[in-house]
């Protein structure tokens, strides 16, 4: 059974939009991508503290950045990336792009350190890892919950996906990608 949402105003009420500058993109678990489908961007949640755990949505833009590729292990330790710094990104993946964002521990999984996941709307042909990413946080969609099944929880975040899309094409929500630098 999906989580219930809380009503969702037209308009973006205090404390959002929340902008949240450029930070890199670091190795998460890799379950967003293999096990759900939902690939995720994941940042330090540190610059996020004031805000509650849960599902929120808004806007991302990433930013490729210099460096080398190198190899780097994701959280758990068990698997590696090659962090490219978005080098292979092309101009439409650059735009101001919608996103669903999980903050917190993922009851589900059990996590013990607090994660951001942002989960940007977008079909990307190739990793990112190590690039930059900004984001604006337009409003909150739902607390954190523990799940009886992977297909509750695939169900539950498709519904965070699909809330969050139809609020965004609101003009007060569109506004908010004027928070960008």
């Amino acid at each position: 059974m999906p989580a219930e949402r809380p009503q969702i105003s037209d308009t973006p009420l205090s404390p959002f939009p929340i902008y949240v500058g450029s930070t890199p993109i670091i190795p998460g678990f890799g379950r967003g991508s293999t096990a759900l489908g939902f690939p995720t961007a994941n940042i330090s949640p540190d610059s996020m503290s004031d805000l509650e755990v849960g599902v929120y949505f808004g806007y991302a833009r990433l930013h490729p950045t210099r460096g080398e590729t190198i190899e780097q292990y994701r959280v758990d330790g068990k698997s590696s990336v090659l962090l490219n710094h978005g080098a292979n990104l092309k101009s439409k993946d650059l735009e101001i792009l919608p996103m669903v964002m999980s903050l917190g521990y993922n009851p589900y999984f059990n996590n013990e350190r607090k994660s951001c996941e942002v989960y940007i709307i977008h079909d990307f042909k190739d990793t990112f890892y190590g690039a930059d990413m900004e984001i604006v946080i337009c409003g909150w969609l739902r607390g954190e919950l523990n799940y009886e099944g992977m297909e509750a929880l695939k169900k539950d975040i498709q519904l965070d996906v699909d809330i969050g899309l139809k609020y965004l094409q609101k003009d007060a929500y569109v506004k908010c990608k004027n928070l960008f630098i």
